[in-house]
């Protein structure tokens, strides 16, 4: 199997990282925070030294303020929920974001009579960052934006948004779930308030791990209130981080897992060109040239994430994955990608589109041998 669908969930992982799992599950296995003996203190170890690594990396000053959940959607959740709403307050997002950040802001938009505002990106920085500019008013309450788009791998110009939003007053909220483990990301150097990821994509840790990480003196109301394995005696939910907003047992395996994926980062944040990015760049470029293919999103000359958008001119995008899968053994997403405003805004809602997404361990061979297929397949439909 090739294997492109790394802006899903990458795979393979580091073999450190199933290790360092397997290890807690088979000679730890405690309840962190939930006990004096051993093993509850080495699992709590295990947590608290993930936060302060997570910190170290993305620039948060506070590790007690580096928040673990399940997914990146429910961090964003946390983060957009958790600020206090009232009628004619006002927030601005992208014509990119993912249903992760879409659906809680219109679930705001229905509950509190909030108003938002979707600007259109359309692979112009200058432009956008302009429309962003004019789109603040006094109401203007957060920005809640993605990092780069999860359908064409456009990387957005945060730091610019996060200047703007910091002469005016407004909160930040960035999705990180397609630049963490690609892009170095500081917090504090940036101006963001609010980052959020997941454990399992660029990363290389395990699913069912997320984290948010709040920089200064944010207020949020937790989602969650329940056990915290400390202030049992208070029939209230703490005002202290990370008690505040974490309850119940965390996913203790899998953030013993995201902290060797973590330390796996820290050695290769600093490569100067990836090799995925030249791979990216390639299969771009060679796409480009076959007949009744359109690709979409940044030219091969602009830095982007490892992902290609392409389709096959006529053709459900569904059904070329299908027919990557089942005659190629090859596995890519096709479809909307949870992301219903970037299809609006590339006008591809109906046919959806293909993506092919790459990773660290992914070869130049794997690229030949998918531009071969794409290049049957096309020729196969064009024929038709």
């Amino acid at each position: 199997m090739i294997y492109f669908d790394q802006a899903a969930s990458s795979f393979p992982k580091p073999p450190e990282v199933s290790e360092a799992m397997v290890n807690f599950m088979n000679n730890i296995g405690a309840n962190p925070g939930r006990g004096g003996h051993s093993p509850a203190r080495e699992a709590a170890i295990i947590i608290n030294k993930t936060r302060e690594k997570a910190a170290e990396l993305f620039g948060c000053s506070d590790p007690k303020k580096a928040l673990f959940y399940s997914n990146a959607t429910i961090a964003l959740n946390q983060a957009i929920k958790g600020l206090t709403w009232q009628k004619g307050d006002h927030i601005i997002a992208t014509s990119f974001e993912h249903n992760s950040i879409r659906r809680p802001l219109e679930f705001l938009k229905k509950k509190y009579g909030v108003e938002v505002s979707f600007i259109q990106w359309n692979d112009d920085s200058d432009h956008f960052i302009d429309a962003v500019r004019k789109e603040i008013r006094n109401e203007t309450k957060l920005i809640a934006m993605t990092h780069a788009s999860n359908v064409t791998g456009a990387i957005l110009p945060i730091d610019q948004i996060m200047k703007i939003a910091k002469s005016n007053n407004v909160l930040t909220l960035i999705d990180a779930s397609q630049t963490a483990g690609y892009e170095n990301i500081h917090m504090k150097e940036l101006g963001i308030d609010m980052l959020a990821f997941p454990g399992h994509k660029g990363l290389l840790g395990p699913q069912g791990t997320g984290m948010l990480l709040l920089e200064g003196e944010i207020d949020l109301s937790p989602l969650h209130h329940g056990g915290t394995g400390s202030f049992s005696e208070d029939p209230v939910q703490p005002d202290q981080y990370p008690e505040k907003l974490e309850s119940g047992t965390l996913n203790t395996p899998g953030i013993a897992g995201l902290y060797a994926a973590l330390l796996a980062y820290e050695h290769r944040k600093d490569e100067n060109v990836p090799r995925e990015t030249m791979l990216t760049k390639k299969m771009l470029r060679e796409l480009k040239t076959i007949p009744g293919v359109t690709c979409y999103g940044p030219d091969e000359k602009v830095y982007r994430m490892p992902i290609v958008a392409f389709n096959i001119d006529g053709v459900d995008s569904q059904e070329i994955a299908l027919v990557l899968d089942s005659h190629y053994n090859i596995a890519v997403r096709a479809g909307l990608h949870c992301s219903p405003l970037t299809h609006y805004t590339l006008k591809t809602k109906e046919q959806g589109i293909v993506r092919v997404s790459l990773g660290i361990y992914n070869t130049e061979k794997e690229i030949e041998v998918f531009l071969q297929a794409i290049k049957e397949i096309a020729a196969a439909y064009n024929e038709l």
